[in-house]
């Protein structure tokens, strides 16, 4: 089997390019816009567990990304199984203070992109049987939040659009699985190290590497969708009913750490 990869050269991307290729032993499509770490992860994975990589450089923040993508693996004669979306960008910031630039790029990568990736890839996927599709949306899909609107706007989407896609392709054959995280251990929030375990060791962030293990897991046994955490899954139904005071008053506390 090969799997398609985005973001593979970094992050949670890496990890489902590292996990695929060591326990799955799967030949590897790997897709990023860091050309040069990218293609250094595929050297490492082909020489460590003995899979076929490819690195492909892609700015998938374009609004042909897609079709360009799909047309390089019919040119090049390459099935994909499996796809991973898992490309991604976040930024805090006020919407009209936001740049129209920035705007279209997540809206690009995290909508159109996906959507067309699933399109394309699915319909193959269909006419053979079978295949696998994993999207990576997030807990703030539930969450009115200012600053993170146009993040959490498109992970809603990316949820909503991926169980409803787990109907229409399950009976083809093809599982779709959407993964819900909460945080994720890593050093994006700059917590101390000692905040970062604790909040591990409450559920309520967790590794990468076991968030990926999880939804690797979630997706072959054709799992609909899953928020890894207990505490993370207990408050999810509470955070569409979120008073406006407690938005309000963490907006106060995150405006004391913008610049």
């Amino acid at each position: 089997m090969r799997a398609l990869v985005t973001g593979a050269s970094s992050g949670i991307g890496l990890q489902y390019a590292t996990q695929l290729a060591r326990d799955y032993q799967t030949d590897l499509l790997l897709v990023s816009n860091q050309e040069k770490e990218l293609q250094q992860v595929a050297d490492d994975l082909a020489a460590q567990y003995g899979v076929q990589t490819i690195a492909h450089y892609a700015d998938l923040s374009k609004t042909d990304a897609a079709e360009v993508l799909y047309a390089y693996c019919e040119e090049n004669n390459l099935q994909v199984d499996i796809l991973i979306n898992d490309a991604g960008v976040f930024f805090f910031n006020p919407y009209i203070e936001t740049s129209m630039k920035r705007i279209e790029l997540m809206l690009n990568l995290h909508v159109i992109t996906v959507a067309k990736l699933c399109r394309l890839f699915g319909e193959d996927m269909a006419k053979r049987g079978n295949g696998y599709i994993l999207n990576m949306s997030s807990m703030s899909a539930w969450m009115a939040m200012p600053g993170i609107q146009t993040y959490n706007a498109t992970k809603a989407f990316i949820y909503n659009f991926s169980k409803s896609l787990w109907y229409e392709l399950k009976p083809k054959g093809v599982h779709v699985t959407v993964m819900a995280p909460g945080a994720v251990d890593t050093a994006l929030f700059g917590l101390a190290p000692n905040l970062r375990k604790l909040a591990v060791a409450l559920t309520v962030s967790i590794p990468p590497e076991k968030l990926v293990k999880r939804a690797l897991k979630d997706l072959f046994r054709g799992k609909k969708a899953d928020t890894p955490g207990v505490i993370n899954w207990l408050c999810t139904p509470l955070l569409k009913h979120t008073p406006d005071w407690l938005v309000f008053l963490a907006m106060k506390f995150v405006g004391k750490y913008q610049h």
